[in-house]
């Protein structure tokens, strides 16, 4: 991480181009609050590290300025290329992506819903990324870096996935042993904070500076963007939302402990409290079993209106509390389980303002997303994108 002024500047620099972009320097300038002429010194840096490039915007002839256009600043697409993949219990999804985050290829497989072990990730990993580059006519070595996303408590900063419900091991080193397999540079992450990161740039939140994301699939997560910077928290894994206890010597989470939201919330507590109610454990896959058990709560099945009724006032519970610790300006909810009502109906998300604390302020903004799995992946790169970006600007004042 780039820690003194002038790298700080411009990192800043680089990241307000990459979320605004194109954007004139004195645009840039009055964004950051980074003067003018010294804007204009890093950008020549970043333009002849090969990060940025000039262009000239296209103004409709109707309303173009008389004189000499305008120059623009944007991130060079064709300066790197990225793989941004999301490790999830059933499936890898991952895209290959330029420098300033266009998909050039997706791709996806299925891992058999089983946690892997660390041997078993790398193999697939390679798979995944191997295919990706021969779909854009690419080879490996050509790549830059690799950045991955999967759920659990992940040191990003030193690679290292504590626990995680995709892996059979804790405390692995992953983007190590990734990046020896893959000889590329491997950038790891919590998977909501890549969400996080895909709203920051390419989302909800290029239009804010604070924000936060809720992330609803097996399990759920939380990405905590504060001024314009996802946080981490100081050992990397701070935001656990879904293991934020909610009922103390409560249900088992599949973390080990007991009584965390998740446990009450996710795809596989609401199918371990429906047990074997008739049409639902017969149902066939997970999927399918929870698709039964909303039906059968909204046709009235007053086992089935019971479970998804607690799993309703636990995720509002959860989401007051939330406004209360931060009072964000906006809330986003994306994951598989927004394609459900049952946790973002009209009737959960109003009842969270009779839960939050009585300052009279406005609720924030709370909107869904219900972004694919290439969203997530496509935080993985943006990921991965900041990390090369990272290694580069750092180069500049060492001279390497």
């Amino acid at each position: 991480m780039l820690t003194d002024p002038r790298g700080k500047r411009r990192r800043l620099i680089f990241s307000g181009i990459r979320k605004a972009g194109p954007l004139a320097r004195v645009d840039l300038a009055d964004m950051t609050g980074i003067s003018q002429p010294t804007v204009t010194t890093l950008t020549a840096e970043l333009l002849r590290a090969g990060l940025i490039e000039e262009v000239t915007p296209e103004i409709p002839p109707s309303s173009a300025p008389r004189g000499r256009p305008r120059i623009a600043l944007q991130v060079r697409g064709t300066a790197h290329r990225v793989v941004g993949l999301k490790l999830a219990e059933r499936t890898i999804s991952a895209v290959l992506t330029d420098f300033r985050n266009q998909v050039l290829a997706e791709y996806s497989i299925e891992t058999g819903g089983t946690a892997m072990s660390l041997e078993e990730a790398g193999a697939a990993v390679e798979r995944v990324v191997t295919e990706l580059a021969a779909r854009a006519g690419r080879r490996k070595p050509r790549l830059s870096a690799v950045g991955i996303g999967l759920p659990g408590a992940v040191d990003g900063e030193r690679g290292i996935v504590h626990w995680s419900p995709v892996l059979s091991d804790r405390a692995v080193a992953l983007a190590d042993s990734l990046g020896a397999r893959l000889g590329l540079p491997v950038f790891v992450e919590n998977d909501a904070n890549l969400v996080a990161v895909a709203e920051q740039f390419y989302g909800a939140g290029r239009q804010v500076g604070t924000f936060l994301v809720v992330t609803i699939e097996e399990g759920v997560g939380l990405g905590v963007v504060l001024d314009n910077a996802v946080y981490r928290g100081a050992r990397g894994f701070a935001s656990e939302f879904g293991h934020m206890k909610v009922q103390p010597g409560g249900a088992l989470c599949r973390c080990g402990q007991r009584g965390c939201l998740e446990a009450y919330v996710s795809d596989y507590a609401l199918l371990r409290e429906a047990g074997d109610l008739p049409g639902i454990a017969s149902a066939g896959s997970p999927a399918e079993r929870l698709a039964a058990l909303l039906d059968a709560s909204r046709s009235g099945n007053a086992e089935a209106r019971a479970i998804v009724d607690r799993a309703e006032r636990y995720f509002a519970l959860g989401l007051a509390n939330l406004i209360t610790l931060f009072d964000p300006p906006l809330i986003v909810l994306s994951g598989e389980r927004t394609l459900h009502d049952y946790l973002v109906a009209e009737d959960v998300l109003a009842s969270i303002r009779g839960l939050q604390h009585p300052a009279g302020a406005a609720p924030p903004e709370i909107v869904v997303h219900r972004w694919g799995n290439k969203m997530w992946a496509r935080g993985a790169a943006a990921h991965a994108i900041d990390g090369v970006a990272e290694r580069i600007m750092a180069g500049l004042d060492t001279g390497a």
